[in-house]
């Protein structure tokens, strides 16, 4: 239970006036938590190797919460993201969460070992259910699974895809190849075949390729700046790829990547594929047109022009704000408030569509 003094100094957050839905809260996985999930085996492997997989971009020294706000360590002792009471009473409760999806980061599903990667998957999805989804009905999350082995992925898809708590199957944006490619398609075909939605979430190994594609960066700014570039590489991969073409009814939620950068890729693509297309015969439309139907995007890390009203030119160039779907990257230190997110006046309508209604669109929610 969180104190007290814990609850009257979260209590003066201010609330937002109307309800939210938080499309990118991160539940942590703590030493121990997944132990009573794993078969006895891989529970052996865990104590006596441990994981193996490329750290790729890792948080500051000084901040062993997974780049956590310093105010979210719980009372509890746990580390942040991993108390549901508290996570309850700091966000959830004064944040006016209707819903929260969570995109658990826990390295599960980057494991070199692919066996492994999909044990601890499984494992992790199973402590989801039984730790988060049925302890607060507001919580949906994303499936974890072995991404660089797609067929295990899929079987992972298939077993997880019927439970009411998971609406998405979870992906990060640095993988071992651009997604497009067809090592990748059985996870596509198993979420068109149960209706569930991809996100594409910042973060990832990387299996050893830098996140910029001029090498590996200095400094953990350059890296947490350029991850942008590996959201905007998977999105030439999937159109060009004819990922959308092969499937039809998929849709890719891009979290935690930004979005102003997505309206000149889409115009780029255009002038190009029209010079070009004869490399690529089995697009049938104009790249563009795939990223306007097919793609979401999420509002953390908004980008936050000079001027701040050429945000709105953003959305104008976006198509409008009907794919645009709010989050604050809960608990950690870029997280932003639904009372302050945006530095420019939103009318009704969008923040109607912004804050609640793209989101339960996209992961097909409850409610109106």
């Amino acid at each position: 239970m969180v104190s007290t003094t814990t609850a009257a100094l979260v209590s003066a957050v201010k609330r937002p006036r109307h309800a939210i839905i938080d499309c990118d809260i991160h539940n942590t996985v703590s030493a121990d938590s997944l132990d009573r999930f794993l078969p006895e085996r891989w529970l052996r492997h865990k104590r006596t190797f441990g994981g193996r997989q490329h750290t790729g971009a890792v948080y500051p020294k000084q901040s062993p919460g997974g780049g956590a706000r310093r105010d979210s360590w719980p009372p509890s002792g746990m580390l942040p993201g991993a108390d549901l009471d508290f996570m309850r009473v700091q966000h959830l409760d004064p944040m006016n969460v209707e819903f929260g999806i969570l995109n658990c980061l826990s390295g599960a599903g980057t494991q070199l070992n692919a066996e492994y990667s999909a044990v601890l998957s499984t494992a992790t999805n199973e402590w989801q259910i039984a730790e988060w989804f049925e302890k607060d009905q507001r919580l949906r999350g994303g499936i974890i699974v072995p991404a660089e082995d797609g067929e295990l992925a899929a079987a992972e898809i298939d077993r997880m895809a019927g439970h009411p708590g998971f609406v998405q199957v979870l992906l990060v944006a640095r993988t071992a190849e651009p997604l497009g490619r067809r090592k990748y398609w059985p996870i596509y075909r198993a979420a068109e075949r149960h209706g569930l939605p991809v996100g594409i979430h910042f973060g990832g190994g990387g299996r050893g390729v830098p996140v910029s594609a001029a090498g590996w960066p200095s400094y953990y700014l350059e890296d947490h700046v350029s991850m942008s570039q590996a959201f905007q590489a998977h999105v030439v991969s999937l159109v060009i790829e004819g990922v959308f073409e092969r499937f039809p009814k998929l849709r890719i939620a891009l979290i935690e990547g930004g979005f102003a950068w997505l309206p000149p890729l889409a115009w780029r693509l255009d002038a190009h594929v029209a010079r070009l297309a004869d490399e690529v015969p089995h697009l049938t439309r104009k790249p563009s047109d795939y990223i306007r139907d097919h793609l979401w995007v999420t509002t953390q890390p908004i980008e936050e022009p000079h001027r701040p009203r050429d945000l709105h030119t953003v959305f104008e160039q976006l198509g409008g704000v009907d794919k645009v779907m709010f989050s604050t990257d809960y608990p950690h230190w870029d997280f932003d408030s639904p009372t302050g997110a945006f530095q420019v006046p939103l009318d009704p309508e969008q923040r109607r569509k912004i804050f609640t209604e793209n989101a339960r669109a996209f992961y097909e929610l409850p409610g109106s």
